[in-house]
């Protein structure tokens, strides 16, 4: 059980340890608990018996877990957000009237607390700061460009300098590390997070990702498995966020379960649009399901035009916004994984069309 005392939000970590939680008990059982429970979330905690001397780690700790022993002798420190007060007796009523007495922002009981706990704690251990601008980009019809501007838009985020993540959601798209002249590449693919439950480390799951092109690639292999459970799938696009940045998603134009929890966790997407008019049609039905979930669904229009259309004349008939015009680059129609990925250059159309998607993106980000 875990009850909130005030709504403040956990406070950075300047000036302490970053992910150094601090712990105040000096019941040996409930040490040894919350001892695994930061253990679980990667982070290695100061222990005190009392209120630290100096008192600057007290103020200083991204977040302090007062055992309900200890309730009494930290009465006097300073008031400060971030404070968890730990007990175990659930029918105590007097924790809440000692939580105040603390300034404490939570009221925690264990074991039924442990999995929010493990979070908070990840939090610190982890730094969250503004979660990563994710972009989802979906095809209107089939061999729309969806994977190759997913592609360009996640490479010109890394060459800008943003910490950037792309995620192939398409099992049956035939995997974007081979879009990126990667699939020999070192590390895990999807199949391997199946069976993730609960949360995912940030950190742990960068680096077990191939890097290419200065950005981290979680792509499917090329064996049997092509469905992740969806809670495995938010656990692992939560983490992905949390550190920042850019994430770029690949979307598949059928909306299962999997593809919901992508897209609840989506900032903005991106429809990718033939200028034809069997296109539109189709790009219709497809953005009618993802608009179920998705609020913010932008048409990103390719040429070469039908004879009565243009960008403004296909996004007035699908009733969306309009990104812009994507642009056909002669180079991108050599097969994949034969050379230079969708953007690299950073020169040409649609590098250009990438940058200034990004741009004007970022700006309506910070001020959001």
């Amino acid at each position: 059980m875990a009850g909130t005392v005030t709504h403040d939000p956990l406070p950075d970590a300047g000036g302490g340890r970053q992910g150094a939680p601090l712990i105040v008990t000096e019941d040996a059982g409930l040490l040894d608990d919350l001892l695994r429970l930061c253990a679980a979330a990667g982070a290695t905690p100061e222990v005190h018996h009392g209120v630290p001397e100096p008192r600057g780690g007290w103020e200083a700790a991204p977040l302090v877990l007062v055992g309900d022993d200890a309730a009494r002798r930290v009465r006097g420190a300073p008031r400060r957000r971030g404070v968890v007060l730990v007990g175990r007796d659930q029918d105590d009523p007097g924790v809440w009237r000692r939580a105040v007495e603390i300034g404490a922002d939570h009221v925690l009981m264990l074991p039924d607390g442990e999995q929010w706990l493990v979070d908070r704690i990840a939090d610190v251990a982890e730094g969250v700061g503004r979660p990563a601008l994710t972009v989802g980009v979906i095809g209107g019809r089939g061999g729309a460009g969806a994977s190759t501007l997913a592609c360009a838009l996640a490479v010109t985020s890394a060459r800008e300098g943003l910490r950037t993540l792309l995620v192939d959601a398409d099992p049956l798209g035939g995997g974007l590390d081979v879009v990126l002249g990667g699939e020999t590449a070192e590390g895990l693919r999807w199949p391997a997070f199946a069976a993730s439950r609960g949360r995912v480390g940030g950190g742990a799951l960068e680096e077990s990702l191939p890097e290419l092109h200065s950005l981290r690639v979680l792509s499917w292999d090329r064996g049997d498995c092509v469905a992740v459970p969806p809670q495995a799938v938010r656990a692992v696009l939560a983490a992905a966020r949390r550190g920042g940045g850019a994430v770029v998603v690949d979307l598949p134009r059928r909306v299962d379960d999997g593809v919901a929890e992508v897209l609840a966790q989506l900032d903005l997407g991106l429809l990718v649009v033939p200028a034809e008019l069997r296109a539109v049609a189709a790009a219709g039905r497809v953005a009618s399901a993802v608009g179920m979930v998705l609020r913010d669904l932008r048409v990103a229009v390719r040429g070469p035009y039908a004879p009565g259309l243009d960008d403004r004349e296909v996004a007035r008939l699908l009733g969306l916004p309009l990104a812009g015009d994507v642009p056909v680059e002669p180079a991108l129609q050599r097969p994949h994984g034969t050379g230079q990925p969708p953007g690299a250059s950073g020169r040409g159309p649609l590098a250009r069309f990438c940058k200034e998607f990004w741009e004007r993106a970022l700006v309506e980000a910070r001020a959001a």
